[in-house]
């Protein structure tokens, strides 16, 4: 029998190894803002984010922060690659390069101040002085917006992080804060998950939902690999259900679905950064 000098082997080695490596599919993290509490949130994407990994080929591993800072947080450090978010949009953050390829489609979202329904609190200068609950110093539509109108007004409050709205809500309706700034959609589907009523006592104008973003770090072929498992995924039987399930979880106002966007579609984003407060940029 022949065989292979050491040197042979050692090359049939390498060459097996690098084609096992050619062969395994990239896996990439992917971290959603904590818009639920982290049993919701892991139960809605989950099932969505694997059905992506099957149907792109680029195989993705949900990674959530214990809040939505915290989750941001990893973005920042650069220990993911896409992401669904609204917080890349500051001018600092828009230097790491990252894109948006979809969102989800739903309705303009509004930044809102909001109080329980039988709250004697009209106005949102009656929240001076109090304790104001928010998800987190990163939500953007549900913090930076609320309050910078707070500043603008100069009314001052307590902020309360608590690391998402589920939270912030229950503090609320158990009476240890005031109000809440949140974001309006999220509002409507608590008030349906839970039975809880709410009055808005300010809104902002209106918002697109979160964004579908890639890292630099991608390449583009895998970019477009998951971007179209996500964006055909209601039309797929499969991935209809897996949505489906989503929607009925956190009530959606319509039934959840990923469509195209572009960073033009965040135009009111950067808008808002360029006016502003210092302390909120």
């Amino acid at each position: 029998m022949h065989t292979l000098p050491k040197t042979g082997l050692l090359t049939l080695a390498c060459l097996l190894f690098a084609r096992a490596a050619a062969a395994e599919p990239h896996s990439y993290n992917f971290s959603p803002v904590n818009q639920y509490n982290l049993q919701i949130s892991a139960s809605f994407w989950n099932p969505i984010i694997r059905y992506v990994s099957n149907k792109s080929g680029v195989h993705l591993n949900l990674k959530l922060g214990r809040t939505s800072a915290d989750t941001t947080s990893y973005v920042l450090a650069r220990e993911v690659d896409f992401a669904f978010t609204n917080h890349l949009f500051s001018p600092d953050r828009e230097k790491m390069g990252w894109t948006v390829f979809g969102r989800r489609d739903a309705p303009p979202v509004h930044g809102v101040i909001v109080v329980p329904a039988d709250s004697p609190v009209k106005d949102i200068g009656e929240l001076a002085g109090n304790a104001i609950a928010f998800p987190g110093p990163e939500a953007l539509v549900a913090y930076k917006i609320p309050y910078a109108q707070l500043l603008r007004k100069n009314i001052a409050v307590t902020p309360v992080f608590t690391g998402n709205h589920d939270a912030a809500f229950s503090q609320m309706f158990a009476g240890k804060v005031k109000a809440t700034g949140a974001n309006s959609q999220l509002v409507d589907g608590y008030a349906k998950r839970e039975g809880k009523a709410f009055r808005v006592l300010w809104s902002s104008p209106p918002y697109n939902e979160l964004a579908l973003m890639a890292s630099p770090r991608v390449p583009a072929a895998e970019v477009r690999a998951v971007a179209r498992a996500f964006l055909t995924m209601r039309d797929d039987p499969e991935g209809r259900k897996i949505l489906d399930a989503a929607t009925e979880l956190v009530r959606a106002p319509k039934p959840v679905a990923f469509v195209p966007a572009g960073d033009a579609d965040y135009a009111g984003y950067r808008a808002f950064y360029a006016d502003a407060p210092a302390s909120l940029r």
